[in-house]
């Protein structure tokens, strides 16, 4: 599970220790700091130890809207105030939710969640921007037994892994028929550039280059509709709004 480094800033002690409360009740939130003074966090920020900032407005030394302006990069930012003015010249400033206190758990449950998704896309797109750059470091075969011989298979030839049980099939686009081998899915998929294939099912892994079209439930390679399972489609989700993003 991705875990986010989070501070908060609030000269409100009380809800300072409602915030951490509510912090420790996300299993993917670390809580690293806490602020009376938003000053006391440049440090921890310049230095981009924060993934994710919970900021008061109202304060006495520098408001939270005007700490943001001072910024360069900054973390993505959740807003904690009392005050409903204030949400337009936040999201002016791209913060990723606006919460008014008192802030009920459900609500702040549904802006981390929010921002979880942010960081994992975020990281995917970065990931796939600055791929080009190795891809010749990575592997553009694989060998694998099947019918008495040594059959070396070219990744790019690769549409789609069928799992079952102790054997795969493996679907290519240069050949009606798949090549069956006796290896289950777990050790195919370690010989599989996760750059290039991703598991979207207990018995499926995919070439992301080779999917037409895509719902959350489904993928086409071609004409052939591949299910994607539950604990599969997050992360896949991810992957393909990343790959639009590229």
């Amino acid at each position: 599970m991705t875990q986010l480094r989070c501070i908060a800033i609030d000269d409100e002690p009380f809800a300072l220790e409602i915030m951490a409360d509510n912090i420790s009740k996300i299993p993917f939130l670390e809580l690293t700091g806490t602020y009376a003074n938003p000053l006391e966090a440049v440090p921890l920020l310049k230095r981009g130890q924060v993934d994710l900032l919970f900021l008061d407005i109202q304060m006495p030394t520098i408001t939270g809207l005007q700490f943001l302006r001072t910024m360069g990069h900054k973390p993505l930012t959740i807003i904690t105030t009392a005050y409903q003015q204030y949400a337009l010249d936040g999201f002016e400033l791209d913060v990723l939710d606006y919460l008014l206190k008192p802030i009920p758990f459900d609500r702040f449950q549904k802006a981390v969640l929010k921002a979880q998704e942010y960081f994992v896309l975020k990281k995917l797109s970065d990931h796939l921007i600055t791929a080009p750059k190795h891809e010749a470091e990575l592997p553009d075969s694989f060998v694998i037994y099947s019918e008495y011989k040594q059959i070396r298979i070219e990744l790019d030839d690769v549409l789609y892994v069928e799992g079952l049980k102790d054997y795969v099939k493996i679907y290519l686009q240069s050949q009606p028929r798949p090549i069956l081998t006796r290896l289950n899915l777990k050790n195919i998929q370690k010989r599989l550039p996760a750059q290039l294939f991703c598991r979207v099912h207990q018995s499926f892994i995919v070439s992301i280059r080779k999917i037409t079209a895509y719902q959350r439930t489904r993928l086409f390679i071609q004409r052939q509709e591949i299910p994607v399972g539950g604990r599969f489609v997050f992360e896949f989700e991810q992957i393909m709004a990343a790959k639009v993003l590229y």
